[in-house]
């Protein structure tokens, strides 16, 4: 076999890899924030910044990259991702404070961003028929990497301390580096792609306020001068991005896109389900961890936590697996509703029933197969949906929508759960807990409302119109 042939080989593998990487490192906070908590001492709603943060990056991270990702410079930009997230996994081993743990959790989170680049490469790269299965794969590797990821770095944290964990997201990502300068080839796409600068200002400003006044309403209250004109901010600019991204010649998103059915119900689900997925891991992470002394939780060590999501990481890989005989077997369009309403299920459960260990590991399964199932299809609707030649600016965004779901669970988390943390003490109440898996019930049921009527509302209208330009484009 010639070198050329064996690196096209090995391309579908090392994407995967470097898509498990920038999973893994990416969510290293949750496992670890009861103990980056302790070490620095903070409350653990504080300690959930490190988290937040990297999944922000992400959100942030996700369009410019994938913008830049559409033209030539793909493997260059991979690369210089794939390099920050290995100098944020440096910073993070150093920090001596929270500042600066959660800058370098912020520059790993940029890894979150690559997952399109990874997406476009597959569909650019890989034989026809290996396109959709490989996407499919690498979507359902972005969520279950998280899970693989956890014990691995809690066994390392609990027997060589917190640094240790970010020495490993260093070296791990050091790694996924040279395998992309090695494997992946230079895009075949001669054209540039332009940065919308201001786009991406509007939308990193207008995602930091929205994320800290939520993060923080349930500390500075909710009717705080301070939180209140972060949330007007957030309005503020938000709007201002979209009506910039509907004027500018070459948007960081094409907004249009959303248009089409299909494109609009995978980011309205992904949004929603990702609200709901960091709602629960990260209550259930914090609550296993929970020392017996407050009166609940378990007390479990951080390899232990990391564990309760290794049952979530197969059955997601699993789950996907089934996605074509499910679809054969219920039809297409009830695959989402389905994935929504078990996640929602699972929330239920470990509510209802939180008094032994075992519950979180049934509970993250269960999670994880409504994950698998929703997280595998969703790709597949957007890709088929648009141009090649939007594909990277297509899946950046439901990479963005998708991250800001999970940056929003996640802040979510800690408003509730600081809203619930007696004065003077670190610890949440157990019903704070509670309220999150209540919360997270909502979220799944909304989003199963949204996959089952947004297709059928759309294609209505298209039915009942003559198809404008965009929709023109989508179809070419």
């Amino acid at each position: 076999m010639t070198a050329a042939l064996r690196r096209d080989a090995m391309l579908a593998p090392v994407l995967i890899f470097v898509t498990m990487v920038t999973a893994i490192v990416s969510a290293l906070g949750a496992p670890l924030i009861p103990t980056i908590a302790e070490d620095l001492h903070v409350s653990i709603s504080t300690a959930q910044w490190s988290l937040t943060a990297a999944l922000l990056s992400g959100a942030i991270a996700a369009p410019i990259l994938g913008r830049l990702g559409d033209g030539p410079h793909r493997r260059r930009t991979l690369a210089a991702g794939l390099a920050v997230v290995t100098a944020g996994g440096i910073v993070s081993a150093v920090a001596t404070d929270l500042a600066v743990l959660v800058a370098g959790r912020a520059m790993q989170g940029v890894g979150l961003g690559l997952v399109p680049l990874t997406m476009a490469a597959a569909r650019d790269h890989l034989p026809r028929e290996r396109v959709a299965p490989v996407i499919a794969l690498l979507s359902v590797c972005a969520a279950a990497g998280v899970g693989a990821g956890y014990p691995l770095t809690g066994l390392i944290a609990d027997g060589l301390g917190l640094s240790a964990a970010f020495w490993f997201g260093a070296v791990v990502g050091g790694l996924a580096l040279a395998a992309t300068l090695a494997v992946v080839p230079r895009s075949s796409d001669g054209h540039g792609a332009r940065l919308d600068i201001a786009g991406a200002a509007l939308l990193s400003l207008g995602l930091v306020a929205l994320l800290l006044a939520i993060a923080e309403g349930g500390t500075w209250s909710w009717s705080s001068p301070a939180v209140v004109a972060l949330l007007a901010g957030a309005v503020l600019l938000l709007g201002a991005w979209v009506f910039q991204q509907l004027r500018c010649s070459a948007p960081l998103v094409e907004l249009r896109l959303l248009r089409h059915p299909s494109v609009l119900t995978g980011n309205a689900v992904g949004l929603v389900q990702g609200v709901a997925m960091y709602i629960n891991i990260s209550t259930v992470i914090a609550y296993v961890q929970t020392p017996t002394a407050a009166g609940y939780g378990f007390g479990a060590s951080v390899v232990v936590a990391g564990l309760i999501l290794v049952p979530f990481s197969i059955m997601s890989l699993a789950a996907s697996r089934m996605l074509p005989w499910l679809a054969h077997t219920i039809g297409e369009r009830a695959i989402l509703p389905l994935g929504a309403l078990t996640v929602g299920t699972a929330s239920a459960f470990f509510a209802l029933l939180h008094g032994g260990l075992w519950e979180a590991f049934v509970m993250m399964a269960i999670i994880g197969v409504g994950l698998g199932l929703s997280f595998a299809a969703i790709p597949g609707l957007i890709v088929r949906s648009v141009p090649r030649r939007e594909t990277g600016s297509a899946m950046g965004f439901y990479q963005v929508v998708r991250y800001v779901g999970f940056s929003l669970g996640s802040a979510l988390t800690a408003a509730v759960l600081a809203g619930h943390t007696p004065a003077g003490s670190q610890l949440p109440t157990e019903n704070g807990y509670g309220v999150a898996l209540w919360i997270a019930v909502g979220f799944c049921v909304v989003a199963a409302v949204l996959a089952w009527v947004l297709p059928e509302r759309r294609a209505s209208r298209a039915r009942s119109r003559p198809a404008t330009a965009p929709e023109r484009i989508v179809a070419e």
